[in-house]
């Protein structure tokens, strides 16, 4: 079918008619007597970085319009000073928490129409971004976590750096409305005829995820973005990247055309390539993606349904470049190195559990009114990690007691900070604020961890580390599915649950049971567990065994019914 001829989506229909990203989004920022924005503009306030969403738990007296606003922050990094800034303004104009995602960004929840224009302006004022946080373009490109001990690290964190500052879009919408509260005439040639040198004038058919790796640690889930670059080492230097293609979580119920993937290995590029290799990637997505179907948009499908072959020819015509053959790797494990360690160069980095990601004060946990005070007396550098944990990073020797007590006096532990399973566990932020949520997410995990360290104990595998992710919903915000046992939002108060994940990420789980209610989750875990500890072999984690033993018997079970 030719371009002419495809129907297609709203959302392209949109972006062709104001490429320029603008709206009316300034005009309705002016306007006090709303407190919302249209329909069209809330899918533009997308690639400003904001979601329009309401209070799910108010609804019944009426829609309550609030707003979440993620930063843009590359390889999840920030000084002292950015972060007084985030936590100054989370206060002043959000609920008084931030939210690490799972992307290494910031989010701020609870944020009212009039709150929008001084905390965006502030966050640019800080010399960070929401430009591009959402929006059918490059989101926020992650890189490894751990502090840049040596001189690959840094480079790998250029490299990110490099790629999210070539993969920006062009518009001057953003600046003028955020910065100079400026709207733009729409009816000017220059804003009506504008065409990103990049994306063009639609942009992406969906949302581009990029992510750096060194292997054997994938921190990043680095198969499950559209495009990732896996590091290799080679007599201590960089010698390039693996670049791989294809991954991504998203999926819908009941709807056999969608699903989650992992990324194909293509080809291996010099550290030289990689910015146009990045560029080439991204304009395969934009000029080959579904834009009639927003939910077969995403590369994936390109690389699924077209081929690693085709894919891989069709980079290099547009590199102008033969690629050499990608070389030997292997991701080992996944997650963050919690409690104190000594960094490459003889600093100290410190990495912290926060539940769910969200940094706040309760009761006498006081996590948020603690890191204030580190950022205000320490120059540290804090980093956000892909699970959504927060490491504090270059720290002098000297000051590594002065952060321990700091944290000790708010009731923040350095050791010890959790069980196994709780501390490799994550969830999406979900009810009542996600517009898209099923289910419970962040406000139920510390029930289930409670309930599955419980039963851990009871089978006597107190100390055992399984990856466990919850998402409201199954376009898999936190990735489950590359969890060892994973819980996705089916309907209010039940869950899909997914086992088989494997300890690197490089593996997607199965489901196993449709539809558990919250109170039969036990009955259905404690069997699982027991039979884990009876038959599996020596070291063998939950996920390879569900693999090996619940797996063969799914298909039994499938069979057995056809």
């Amino acid at each position: 079918m030719s371009a002419s001829e495809v129907k297609l989506s709203r959302n392209e229909l949109l972006k062709e008619s104001i490429p320029s990203l603008a709206g009316h989004i300034a005009e309705t920022l002016r306007d006090s007597a709303t407190d919302r924005f249209s329909e069209d503009d809330e899918q533009f306030l997308k690639f400003h970085g904001i979601y329009q969403q309401d209070d799910r738990d108010k609804r019944k007296t009426g829609k309550q319009y609030i707003f979440m606003v993620r930063g843009r922050i590359p390889g999840g990094v920030v000084t002292s000073a950015q972060y007084l800034v985030f936590d100054s303004l989370s206060d002043r104009h959000a609920n008084g928490t931030l939210r690490i995602t799972s992307r290494q960004g910031f989010q701020f929840h609870g944020v009212v129409k009039s709150g929008l224009g001084p905390l965006i302006k502030s966050i640019n004022e800080a010399l960070l971004s929401t430009l591009a946080a959402c929006g059918d373009v490059n989101r926020n490109v992650m890189a490894p976590a751990t502090p840049p001990g040596n001189a690959v690290c840094r480079q790998v964190h250029e490299d990110a750096r490099r790629v999210s500052d070539a993969l920006l879009p062009q518009t001057k919408a953003y600046h003028a409305i955020w910065v100079e509260g400026v709207q733009l005439d729409l009816e000017e040639p220059a804003q009506k005829e504008f065409v990103d040198p990049l994306y063009g004038k639609t942009y992406l058919p969906r949302k581009f995820k990029v992510a750096f790796a060194i292997p054997p640690l994938n921190d990043v889930d680095l198969l499950a973005n559209c495009l990732g670059f896996a590091a290799i080492i080679e007599n201590g230097r960089l010698a390039g990247y693996n670049l791989t293609a294809g991954g991504g979580m998203g999926m819908s119920h009941g709807n056999a055309a969608t699903y989650p993937r992992v990324a194909d290995v293509i080809a291996f590029v010099e550290p030289e390539q990689v910015v146009e290799a990045a560029k080439a990637v991204l304009t395969i997505h934009r000029d080959f993606g579904d834009r009639s179907n927003r939910k077969h948009a995403r590369l994936k499908y390109v690389v699924a349904e077209k081929g690693v072959a085709w894919f891989r020819a069709e980079l290099e015509s547009r590199l102008g470049v033969r690629l050499a053959d990608p070389r030997p790797f292997a991701f080992t494990k996944q997650g963050d190195a919690f409690g104190w360690h000594e960094q490459e160069d003889g600093r100290k980095f410190l990495t912290l559990y926060v539940e769910s990601g969200r940094i706040k004060d309760t009761g006498n946990y006081r996590l948020k009114t603690a890191l204030r005070q580190i950022a205000e007396r320490l120059a540290v550098e804090f980093r956000l990690t892909p699970s959504s944990s927060l490491i504090l990073a270059n720290v002098a020797p000297a000051d590594q007691p002065v952060i321990t007590e700091i944290l000790a006096r708010h009731g923040i532990p350095v050791e010890n900070q959790a069980r196994a399973i709780r501390l490799a566990s994550m969830a999406c932020v979900a009810l009542p604020t996600c517009g898209l949520a099923l289910a419970e997410g962040e406000r139920f995990l510390p029930t289930l961890m409670t309930l599955l360290e419980n039963l851990l104990e009871e089978v006597g595998l107190k100390d055992e580390e399984i990856t466990v992710r919850l998402t409201g919903c199954p376009n898999g915000c936190a990735r489950p599915y590359l969890a060892e046992l994973a819980l996705v939002g089916k309907a209010p108060g039940k869950y899909n649950l997914l086992l088989g994940g494997n300890a690197s990420s490089t593996r997607l789980n199965r489901a196993y049971r449709e539809g558990v209610k919250e109170a039969d989750l036990a009955n259905e875990l404690r069997p699982l567990l027991t039979r884990f500890r009876q038959d599996r072999n020596p070291g063998e984690r939950f996920g390879d065994w569900a693999a090996r033993v619940i797996w063969p018997e799914l298909v039994a079970t499938a069979q057995k019914a056809a």
